[in-house]
């Protein structure tokens, strides 16, 4: 079991005071899904003793500001974090013309040009971004509208979670924020929230790498018998 941290766009007064140490208990990861000062996440990081993996947001565009030790930018590649793939997208759908939006052929553009990261990977455990997938609890106005193309990522990919932010929501209860589309729990992380990762969850994924990409060639070559090995 992994315990994930995540966070998104407003500093939640109720995490504060659970950042002395032993007063959260262990944390594996933490991911950011954008809007957040750098200042804040590094205090994240040395609380926790742990990297952020981090996309930005709509509203982080001081140029260089996250360029910190203790920070991680996830985006536009698959990263392995604690043995988890983890592909990170930033930014939100075009609406005035900021550094950090998408138009949706942009978005797509951009996940075409990552498939064959994604396929060296055998797939992905977890999306992480700002914006959500259109339809999933997003907003008709062009600022917080969500990318079709996130959709068809999920169809594709099926990772076990989609985890974003930029939608500000109350939640009474964890559950509000959570999803299903298939087999992908799509989680809004506003604020912040403690994620339980099970292994079984993520575990078909992994087994994936038998079967796509080239960890399946390396695979195959090595059942091979040796002398056959040799003559290749």
């Amino acid at each position: 079991m992994w315990r994930v941290l995540t966070v998104s766009d407003v500093i939640d007064p109720d995490l504060d005071p659970l950042l002395d140490p032993g007063r959260f208990g262990p944390v594996d990861m933490i991911f950011s899904c954008g809007d957040l000062p750098p200042e804040y996440l590094i205090r994240l990081s040395r609380s926790f003793d742990l990297p952020v993996h981090y996309v930005r947001g709509n509203h982080d565009i001081r140029p260089g500001a996250m360029d910190r030790p203790g920070l991680v930018n996830l985006h536009r590649r698959v990263t392995i974090v604690e043995g988890l793939r983890v592909l990170g997208l930033e930014g939100s759908m075009w609406y005035n013309g900021g550094p950090v939006q998408y138009r949706e052929k942009e978005m797509q553009r951009l996940l075409r040009g990552l498939r064959a990261s994604l396929w060296w990977h055998g797939g992905v455990d977890v999306v992480i971004t700002h914006a959500p997938p259109r339809g999933v609890g997003d907003g008709e106005d062009l600022c917080h509208r969500g990318f079709e193309s996130f959709l068809e990522l999920i169809r594709r990919y099926q990772p076990a979670y989609f985890i974003h932010g930029h939608i500000h929501r109350s939640f009474a209860d964890p559950s509000e924020r959570i999803t299903r589309l298939g087999r992908t729990l799509v989680i809004n992380t506003f604020g912040f929230y403690l994620l339980e990762i099970d292994h079984e969850r993520v575990a078909p994924h992994m087994g994936l790498l038998e079967k796509k990409g080239p960890a399946r060639l390396w695979h195959r070559l090595l059942r091979r018998p040796a002398a056959r090995r040799r003559s290749l």
